[in-house]
C-alpha cells in the first residue's frame, strides 16, 4: 500500500458502481498453470523503508534499508504458516537495486534470495512485488513506470527480467513475480497496457514458466481490474490477476497520517458496520481529536470539520455493511466470468484497516475486526485469494516488537492462533 494519489483522494461516494458493462470478449482458452495462493499477508517493510541520500544524490546508504524496521524471523514465518496462511506478498523497493553498482546489486539480490528461501523453508509460498516508493525523491514511480519512455523505465524493465530469472530457480508452484504495484495510470489507459506488456515480455525472456501477477490501472482498484482486457496478456501465461480493496476509505483510512486530505487527520471512531454507531458519536470523537491538535490553525480546523461532517453524513446515510463489500467484489467476479477466468486466478492482493494503538487514533478495534472479517469472507465466497495489508505497523497482525499475533485479527481472517 503506497501513498500515491488515489490514497490521497477522498473516497466519499459510498454507492458501488453499476454492474460492469463489457463488450463481448472471447474467453481465454488456455488456463494458467501456477501456484494456488489462497491466504496471505503482505510482508512490508522487509525490503522497504530505505535510506536514500537527499538530493542531489541519487544513491542509498549501506545497508539501504532502515535497521530498525521490523523484519520477520524464521520463527515468525513458521508461526504464520501455523495460523493457516499459505503465502506472503513481499513488496520490494526497486530503488536500491537500480542505484547500486554491480557488486552492491549482487549483495541485494543475494539478500532477496535468502528471504525467498526462508519463506519457502517455512512452508509458505511467495509473491515478490516490485513496489516503487512514491516518497523517494529520485527512484520513484514517475521516473520508472509512468510510461515506456520514462527516464528509468529501461532500468526498471531490466530489473524485472533479472528478478524473474532468479525466482525461476526456486521450487515451481510456490513463487510468483508481480512487476508493478498500484499503477497510477487511468483505468483503461493504453499507456498502462504498453507498460505492462513490456514488463511481461522482459520477465518471460528470463523465465518461461514463472507465474506472473498482472493488474489494472487506477492503482489496482476494482475499477482498474474490471477495465482490463486480459486477452492481450494471454501469451504470457501462466498469469494471475490482482486488485486491492480498501473501500470505504472513510473507514479503512480514518486517522491515517499519510492521507493529505484534512478530513483524515482527526477522523476516528467511524464504526463498521455503520449501524454499530452514529453520526453524533463519531463527530464528537472528531471534535475531541481536533481539540488536541495544536498545530493546525483554527480556520483550517473549522473547514476540515465542515467537510468531515458532510462526508460522514453520506457514510451514515448509506449504512455500509457486508452488502457494500459484496457488491464491490461481485464486479470482479462478473469480470472474471465474462473473460472465462477461474476465480482462483484472482487475488485480492491488499485489504485492511488502520487500528487504534499507541501511535494511531483510528478505527475502533472491534469494528476493524468486523470489517476485515467481512472483506475476507466476501472474497472467499467469490473464490478469490487474499493477502492482508499488513504484517507489521498500524494495519498489521503482528506486533513490531514482541512479535505477538493479534488474536482478534487472526480470528477475523479465519485463521488459528499457533500453539506457541
Amino acid at each position: 500500500m503506497t501513498g500515491w494519489s488515489r490514497r490521497r483522494v477522498l473516497r466519499t461516494a459510498l454507492s458501488t458502481a453499476a454492474a460492469l458493462g463489457s463488450l463481448p470478449v472471447a474467453p481465454i482458452a488456455r488456463a494458467a498453470a501456477g501456484p494456488r495462493f489462497r491466504r496471505g499477508v503482505n510482508a512490508w517493510p522487509w525490503f522497504s523503508l530505505t535510506r536514500e541520500f537527499p538530493a542531489p544524490r541519487t544513491d542509498y546508504g549501506w545497508p539501504p534499508f532502515q535497521s530498525q524496521r521490523p523484519v520477520p524471523t524464521p520463527d515468525d514465518l513458521r508461526r504464520l504458516r501455523e495460523t493457516g496462511l499459505d503465502f506472503i506478498r513481499l513488496p520490494v523497493d526497486p530503488g536500491p537495486f537500480l542505484a547500486a553498482d554491480a557488486k552492491t546489486r549482487g549483495k541485494l539480490l543475494d539478500m532477496l534470495d535468502a528471504a525467498v528461501t526462508a519463506t519457502l523453508d517455512a512452508g509458505l509460498g511467495i509473491i515478490v512485488n516490485i513496489q516503487a516508493n512514491a516518497a523517494t525523491h529520485y527512484w520513484n514511480p514517475d521516473r520508472m513506470v509512468s510510461s515506456t519512455v520514462a527516464p528509468a523505465f529501461d532500468l526498471y524493465r531490466g530489473l524485472v527480467g533479472e528478478l524473474a530469472g532468479r525466482l525461476a530457480r526456486f521450487q515451481p508452484g510456490r513463487v510468483a513475480l508481480e512487476p508493478v504495484n498500484e499503477p497510477a495510470q487511468a483505468c483503461a489507459s493504453n499507456v498502462w497496457l504498453q507498460i505492462q506488456l513490456a514488463l511481461l515480455t522482459a520477465a518471460r525472456a528470463s523465465a518461461a514458466s514463472l507465474p506472473l501477477v498482472v493488474t489494472g490501472g487506477c492503482g489496482s482498484m476494482v475499477s482498474g481490474l474490471t477495465a482490463l482486457d486480459p486477452a492481450p496478456l494471454s501469451p504470457f501465461e501462466p498469469i494471475l490477476f490482482t486488485f486491492h480493496f480498501y473501500e470505504p476509505y472513510l473507514f479503512s483510512h480514518q486517522g491515517a497520517p499519510w492521507m493529505r486530505e484534512p478530513v483524515y487527520r482527526s477522523l476516528n471512531n467511524v464504526p463498521w458496520p455503520a449501524s454499530a454507531g452514529s453520526l453524533e458519536q463519531t463527530l464528537a470523537s472528531v471534535r475531541a481529536r481536533m481539540a488536541q491538535d495544536t498545530e493546525t490553525p483554527e480556520d483550517a480546523k473549522q473547514a476540515a470539520y465542515a467537510e468531515t461532517e458532510r462526508v460522514l453524513k453520506v457514510y451514515f446515510d448509506a449504512q455500509p455493511d457486508r452488502w457494500f463489500v459484496d457488491k464491490y467484489l461481485r464486479q470482479v467476479r462478473d469480470w472474471g466470468d465474462v473473460h472465462g477466468l477461474a476465480p482462483e486466478r484472482i487475488i485480492m492482493g491488499e485489504f485492511g484497516a488502520l487500528r487504534t494503538d499507541a501511535r494511531y487514533v483510528a478505527a475502533p478495534n472491534p469494528d476493524r475486526g468486523r470489517y476485515i472479517a467481512d472483506v475476507r469472507r466476501s472474497a472467499e465466497e467469490l473464490g478469490f485469494a487474499w493477502a492482508l495489508w499488513d504484517l507489521f505497523d498500524g494495519m498489521g497482525m503482528m506486533d513490531d516488537t514482541t512479535r505477538a499475533l493479534d488474536p482478534d485479527i487472526i480470528a477475523a481472517l479465519g485463521l488459528t492462533m499457533p500453539a506457541d
